[in-house]
């Protein structure tokens, strides 16, 4: 049986970059989950059978901020364990320290990392998530 590509829910609310996104998660083998607006995401999360991965998350939204979102995430026991990814165009050091706190795996400014080099971050907290639940543990290093 071939192995599950791991789904990645996008909350980003400037269009041309929720596209650039997808578009390279999908290149790098992994589905994607747009939204446009936390809303959206919220409500995405509410319907699906099957919860995504891993949340990339812009803190900047139109209809709610990355902390109105984490506190809604984490208040559901369901959505608790999704790691989270913020993605963001300012970090004031009081803000990195609340969506920490409110279990964000990391806080990192969009200009200071590539797609691809943020896809890989994405991964690592997927595997790492999968060991904690009790999956199949990576292969060492040596």
């Amino acid at each position: 049986m071939a192995k599950k590509a791991p789904t990645i829910m996008v909350v980003e609310d400037e269009m041309l970059l929720l596209q650039a996104i997808t578009k390279k998660l999908k290149l790098s083998g992994m589905d994607a989950l747009s939204c446009a607006s936390g809303q959206q995401a919220l409500d995405y999360l509410n319907s699906l059978d099957e919860l995504p991965d891993a949340i990339w998350l812009d803190y900047y939204l139109k209809d709610m901020n990355g902390l109105v979102f984490m506190e809604t995430v984490k208040e559901n026991p369901k959505w608790a364990s999704i790691p989270v990814l913020v993605v963001s165009n300012s970090a004031s050091p009081d803000k990195v320290s609340s969506m920490l706190g409110l279990g964000a795996k990391k806080y990192i400014l969009k200009a200071e990392y590539r797609l691809d080099e943020i896809i890989g971050m994405i991964n690592g907290f997927i595997e790492d998530n999968k060991e904690a639940a009790g999956g199949t543990p990576a292969t060492p290093a040596s």
